[in-house]
């Protein structure tokens, strides 16, 4: 039996002897696409290229591509784990034409990988092909069902709809009818009780798709239309999982060895064992091994788990993992993290920048795993409150809250809520999640149109490294609406403007022709295409026009980052050569700078990665600039390759003395221009990882001159000579104010210990219940202390107290326990009502509720109002 390892060679082996060059998969997430989060399928890394927007260099290609299908159209979240063959993130193994071979080869070699080097019985086989769609105008693919008629019997050929063969990538983009290989791996009893044919495409788990051919011959449109590419391709995407299921003669992905070490490690951890005849159980396991794939390939191809985009959609994933490990396999502490080690051992070969992020994954999974665990923690003792109140269901609105302000997963919630025997309103909390994500939806969406071409023979080539102004001619456009405005996207055929990349933001500047002037708000790159943002589009699109780049930006942008590059080079000399970038972002503001370390910097460290950048800004270092180098040449020079960001054959190295990157964005040509170094702060942003935030020029003067100002007042506020320590002054002042804060709260424990004695002289008894009715002259922060003491020393006691607090209203309302639970009173409903009465507001819990107000007249018709309120409850439970 063949291992993983040996199937995925075999397939790289066999289109090597076709003349194919075999690549590395591009990295999980994506940079320059702003159709798609994620790679989610083999051909995203040569959209460019089937648009025509880059040269073909090689015409054959075959790799294996790290896909992840989490969101949009392609999302199959909801279906890992229930059953056994979708994942989050999986190998897809594909060949690649690009213009060259088509339908003949692609399915003869499929034919002969399948059947001759992989030995899989033909009578196994089924193949789909596309039948047609008049919507779109387009004719069944006769050519495909005669070429497989060569192989297979007529029965083992069958037409499929749109839906299925027909293959898009998102709402816009290449497409193209596909054929489709499914496999029946049933027993011979099953078969003979029911065609294979008659379960195709209709999620059986024994008779599964293993390969789509698909023919890349067509462009979808904004407006729905179909266009032809420039050229025919074949684009193919075998699911690498799924086949060595197959020849590894099994029912399961997850009984192969390209998840079984996963599992047992995970047996280990939970001390339950897979497929024990729980269900449950089951799913989780298949879950979790699923997961730490998606999420231990996406932090190490640079998407750290956040709150927005990309990183919230990691952190879901992360989430759903621990979940089902804490909710079904009863895991209560961090786990994910130690699945990396076996996960990295076994596919390190092949992805080899696992082995180099193994550290940084578990760092950064071990944080968020300790963080949900405390989200968990901080949600059990929220809902532990909530029904101490004794409701009569968990309403929707409160599970909404847990699950969107806190993390609190809905799941838990409904668990939790059974264990007590509640009901939960389900319907109340899908009917906010929905409206959430719409409004999601809403506030990120843009909408395209199609691009209009004004220009046959247009250029698009860069020129802002040597120019910041030139005459251009817009090639193509379209509009866009982008939170319900109105916006364009220009092409021009030479461009100074340099777009958003490698951390640096895009150009702002403008295009003018005579009085006309069309502002650029900002730049960016999709598709390989230079893409320039703006408000207005120019009356008469087909004129020369200048373009000039906004110059005092752009020069700001170049000493910010150069200076990054000086604070990379100077934070691996400071700390040592353990330091990686692991993102940045570059302004013409200011600069951020993420990158590996284990603890926080000292300030004798900054100190000393300031002095070490600043020192490299003296020397005037000039720049050395090298474009159009081979990668492999700039890689032999030492040049730094940056964490997530992909490189091309040919790339553009930076170099300041020994500082030595490749680099796409705009530097100063001399280091002395940056003038001023500041670091403004750092912190930690996930376990391992560090944040440094500096300004540079004339933003680092402005913050020096600022604090040697604000210096020189302190100074003169406490009458300190020039020439002596202010900081030994102002450490006594806080030694001082400290101590005076002690004595001021003994004292206040005082005046509440007296008030107490006297208010407890103040309780009256009505219908067999306690009330206390009065003013006192404490603060509101006080008297909330005295009212917590007293409704907790005093059985059935209701209380009501009134104070003026800076000539301001207030009022306390508190509620002894067996109050709230046995008779349903309730301050805070209380205290909203009587508020009225000092025209004010406020709220809180059961057991205690304060409101303000400012009309100190109505103080004492409030008090009375809360008494009557809390009687009126009393007297209706009887």
């Amino acid at each position: 039996m063949m291992t993983s390892k040996q199937i995925r060679q075999s397939f790289f082996d066999f289109f090597q002897s076709k003349n194919h060059l075999i690549v590395a998969s591009a990295p999980i997430v994506l940079k320059d696409d702003p159709s798609l989060m994620f790679t989610n399928a083999g051909m995203n890394q040569f959209k460019d290229v089937f648009l025509g927007n880059s040269p073909i260099i090689n015409p054959r290609i075959a790799d294996s591509q790290k896909c992840l299908r989490v969101s949009g159209k392609h999302n199959d979240l909801e279906e890992v784990g229930v059953d056994s063959y979708h994942h989050t993130m999986f190998e897809m193994l594909g060949n690649w034409s690009f213009g060259d071979y088509y339908k003949k080869d692609a399915i003869d070699w499929a034919w002969e990988l399948l059947t001759g080097v992989f030995k899989i019985a033909p009578e196994k086989l089924y193949v789909t092909y596309f039948e047609g769609d008049k919507k779109d105008n387009l004719s069944k693919d006769e050519e495909a069902r005669n070429l497989w008629g060569k192989y297979l019997p007529s029965e083992q050929i069958i037409a499929g709809n749109k839906a299925d063969n027909f293959w898009e990538m998102g709402e816009t983009g290449p497409c193209g009818p596909c054929s489709e290989i499914h496999i029946d791996i049933r027993s011979t009893a099953e078969k003979k009780k029911t065609p294979g044919a008659s379960l195709v495409n209709k999620d059986h788990p024994q008779v599964i798709e293993i390969w789509n051919l698909v023919f890349m011959e067509l462009n979808r449109m904004a407006n729905g239309s179909l266009d032809s590419l420039p050229k025919k391709h074949i684009d193919t995407g075998m699911g690498f999982e799924r086949l060595v299921m197959v020849l590894q003669n099994k029912k399961s992905n997850y009984d192969t060895d390209v998840f079984q070490p996963i599992i047992k490690k995970l047996e280990a951890i939970s001390e339950l064992t897979y497929e024990n005849g729980n269900e449950k159980d089951d799913i989780a396991f298949r879950v979790i091994a699923d997961h730490i794939r998606a999420i231990t390939f996406a932090i190490a191809d640079g998407q750290l788990p956040s709150n927005v985009g990309a990183g919230y959609v990691i952190r879901r994933i992360l989430r759903r993992a621990m979940r089902y490990g804490f909710q079904f396999l009863l895991i209560k502490e961090p786990f994910l993290y130690k699945l990396v080690d076996g996960l990295v051992k076994q596919m390190g070969n092949i992805f080899d920048n696992l082995p180099r992020q193994a550290g940084l994954v578990k760092n950064v999974l071990l944080e968020e795993e300790k963080s949900f665990l405390r989200t968990i923690e901080q949600g059990i003792k929220k809902i532990n409150i909530y029904l101490k109140n004794e409701p009569d269901i968990i309403d929707g609105a409160f599970a909404f809250e847990l699950y969107d302000t806190y993390g609190f997963p809905f799941d838990l919630t409904s668990l939790i809520a059974r264990e007590f025997d509640y009901a939960i309103d389900e319907e109340g909390f899908l009917i906010l999640l929905e409206e959430q994500k719409k409004r999601s939806r809403s506030h990120g969406k843009i909408e395209t149109g199609d691009w209009i071409h004004v220009l046959d023979d247009d250029i698009e080539e860069f020129i802002g490294y040597d120019f910041t102004d030139g005459n251009v001619k817009i090639t193509r456009y379209r509009e866009i609406m982008e939170k319900k405005k109105k916006k364009y996207q220009l092409v021009f055929n030479f461009t100074p403007f340099y777009p958003e990349g490698g951390g640096q933001v895009g150009d702002t500047g403008y295009i003018f022709f005579n009085e006309e002037r069309i502002k650029i708000i900002d730049t960016k790159k999709e598709n390989n295409v230079i893409i320039h943002i703006t408000e207005q589009l120019p009356k008469n699109i087909k004129i020369t026009f200048k373009a000039v780049v906004d110059t005092t930006a752009r020069e700001a942008s170049a000493c910010n980052h150069t200076a990054t590059h000086l604070l990379h080079h100077a934070l691996k000399k400071v700390l040592g050569n353990h330091v990686e970038q692991k993102g940045s972002l570059v302004s013409p503001s200011h600069l951020r700078f993420d990158f590996s370390h284990y603890a926080g910097l000292s300030k004798e460290e900054i100190d000393l990665v300031e002095k070490e950048v600043n020192e490299k800004i003296r020397q005037n270092i000039a720049l050395d600039e090298m474009r159009g180098i081979p990668m492999r040449k700039a890689l032999n020079m030492g040049a730094t390759a940056l964490f997530g960001e992909k490189y091309g054959d040919i790339v553009r190295v930076i170099k300041f003395g020994d500082s030595i990157e490749l680099c796409g964005g705009t530097h100063v040509p001399g280091t002395s221009l940056i003038g001023r170094f500041k670091i403004t702060s750092e912190s930690a942003i996930a376990s391992g990882i560090r944040r440094i935030e500096a300004v540079t020029s004339h933003a680092a003067d402005e913050i020096i001159n600022t604090s040697i100002n604000e210096y020189d007042e302190t100074r003169l506020l406490l009458k300190v000579k020039h020439k002596d320590p202010i900081a030994p002054l102002v450490s006594n002042l806080i030694d001082e104010n400290k101590n005076l804060k002690k004595e001021i709260e003994q004292l206040n424990k005082y005046r509440i210990k007296l008030v107490k004695l006297e208010l407890t002289n103040k309780i009256s008894e009505q219908n067999g219940f306690k009330i206390l009715k009065a003013r006192c002259d404490l603060t509101m922060g006080l008297v909330k202390d005295l009212a917590n003491q007293l409704r907790n020393e005093n059985e059935n006691l209701f209380i009501v107290l009134g104070v003026v607090d800076n000539n301001k209203p207030g009022l306390t309302i508190a509620a002894n326990e067996k109050l709230v639970k046995n008779h349903k009173v309730n301050a805070g409903k209380i205290i909203r009502e009587a508020a009225k009465n000092i025209r004010g507001g406020g709220g809180g819990q059961a057991f205690l509720a304060q409101a303000g107000g400012n009309y100190t007249e109505g103080l004492d018709k409030a008090l009375d109002q809360s008494v009557d309120l809390f009687i009126e409850c009393i007297e209706n439970q009887d």
